[in-house]
């Protein structure tokens, strides 16, 4: 069976995902794209070859119609997740969700609600539980090689240069606009370290903030806009100089060059620079979401984990640590080492050879996700998929525990029951 699929949101992870029918043309096609901006819409559309009949200016526009594909691959902005979700879900559409479900815990029960009254499935793009590195942490984990797990470290180190593109001048910058910063990032992480320690959190504390990107902190002189500034060329967060480098790289086309303009020359560039968020000053963006957090979660069975996300970072995989009573690992999210307690040796597995995922985005995990859940949706067998809605649940009010102690100076926040769902 082949798996049709309708893309609602033409951005760069929509696009991604739709990939997934280009590499695998036999298992999924895609049959109806949604959004209203007419260049992003037509790309799509046209590297899928999707009739016009069936290219849409909005979601709405979309759902008004007969159900026209097997499942739908959501991904707008996160403030425009919930009320289609629910929509499509109604509908009868298995639906892939960009993460996070919503910006609110409320929508996501919603959300979850809805998945489970119709029978659809729902799959949140929580990336990294498929990626071949994942697999490797989890089978020395789930093999007891670690003994019981103590106390694990993770890092999401964002990027001086993505952390300004994405949460300084770009969609993710103030919260009542999208999400908070660890949100909208590390929703992602929590998960996988509910995944990987295979348990209940029951308690989240957090400190951080924005501590950098704040007009306090604008050097003298500073323009409000990288092209006019006079102190540009020494400044770590110039968009002049990042951009121009992203035009010379093409491995740097599709993203984040593509999010700043669809003209990608140096002309193209330049006007960006003169007339889009991606040219201001990160000092005078209006930006609110924490540059710097961490985390520290308790879970049923005695082991913590802490996260630690930050913009002041060169930009990479996650790194990991975890401590058991057995043996140690290390992980930088391509190699994994693991030390045995009782010989003291030490053996490292390489994770980045091997598939045709590859090359894909999140160390393979893009691509495996698509498989799991087209797999699943031609075969009606969910297992494929890793994560249930209530898992992802959890790692959702799991982020919004921890902001809530961010804002509370640190005080721990206790999981009670979830919110009522249905």
């Amino acid at each position: 069976m082949t798996v049709s699929l309708a893309v609602v949101g033409t951005g760069d992870r929509g696009t991604t995902y739709a990939g997934y029918a280009l590499r695998s043309p036999d298992r999924a096609r895609v049959v109806a794209v949604a959004d209203p901006r007419d260049a992003h819409r037509t790309a799509l559309a046209d590297a899928h070859h999707v009739p016009e009949a069936r290219r849409f200016d909005s979601w709405q526009s979309l759902a008004a119609q007969p159900r026209l594909a097997d499942a739908v691959v959501l991904a707008t902005p996160d403030r425009e997740h919930a009320e289609p979700a629910v929509r499509f879900a109604e509908l009868g559409y298995h639906v892939l969700l960009e993460k996070p479900i919503a910006p609110s815990e409320a929508e996501c029960a919603a959300v979850v609600a809805a998945a489970e009254r119709t029978g659809v499935l729902l799959a949140v793009c929580h990336v990294l539980r498929y990626t071949r590195y994942t697999d490797e942490v989890k089978r020395y984990v789930d093999g007891g090689a670690l003994g019981r797990i103590v106390g694990v470290e993770h890092l999401e180190p964002v990027g001086w240069w993505h952390f300004a593109h994405s949460y300084v001048r770009g969609n993710w910058r103030r919260a009542d606009t999208s999400s908070s910063s660890l949100l909208a990032k590390c929703c992602h992480d929590l998960d996988w370290l509910r995944y990987v320690v295979d348990d209940t959190p029951v308690r989240v504390s957090s400190v951080g903030g924005l501590h950098h990107f704040r007009p306090g902190n604008r050097p003298p002189g500073a323009a409000d806009r990288c092209l006019d500034c006079p102190v540009e060329s020494r400044c770590p967060y110039s968009a002049v100089r990042f951009y121009h480098d992203c035009l010379a790289d093409p491995d740097r086309h599709d993203w984040p060059l593509s999010v700043m303009t669809r003209d990608l020359t140096a002309c193209g560039v330049t006007a960006a620079l003169r007339d889009s968020p991606y040219g201001r000053c990160v000092y005078a963006g209006g930006n609110d979401v924490a540059d710097h957090q961490s985390v520290t979660v308790s879970f049923a069975g005695g082991a913590t984990a802490t996260l630690t996300m930050s913009a002041f970072t060169p930009g990479g995989h996650r790194r990991t640590r975890i401590m058991g009573t057995h043996g140690y690992l290390e992980g930088d999210g391509e190699t994994v080492s693991v030390t045995d307690f009782v010989t003291g040796a030490t053996v490292t597995s390489d994770t980045r050879a091997g598939g045709a995922d590859a090359g894909s985005g999140h160390g393979g995990g893009d691509m495996r996700l698509m498989a799991a859940f087209v797999h699943a949706v031609a075969t009606g067998d969910r297992s494929a998929v890793r994560s249930g809605p209530r898992e992802s649940l959890d790692s959702h009010r799991m982020a919004f525990a921890a902001e809530r102690s961010r804002l509370a100076d640190g005080i721990p926040v206790a999981l009670a029951e979830p919110v009522r769902i249905g």
